[in-house]
């Protein structure tokens, strides 16, 4: 049995050396487990966070910062 095969997220090309993966983010599935997503070592700091996890988070800390009421 061969092992999964890992595709660079950045450059879409197969990663065929496990040395040069590196695990960048997990992607949750509806109805599963989700997947891994994996890049080159050389393409890992290119790959942006994903733009609604950014705004949520923003929004987390302007809440924090200036709360409502109270």
């Amino acid at each position: 049995m061969t092992g999964a095969v890992r595709v660079c997220w950045h450059c879409d090309e197969p990663i065929t050396d496990p040395e040069d993966a590196v695990l960048v983010a997990h992607e949750p599935g509806n109805s599963g487990p989700g997947w891994n997503v994996w890049a080159h070592q050389a393409h890992a700091d290119r790959i942006e966070p994903h733009p609604g996890a950014v705004r949520a988070l923003a929004r987390i800390l302007l809440a924090r910062t200036f709360p409502q009421g109270g």
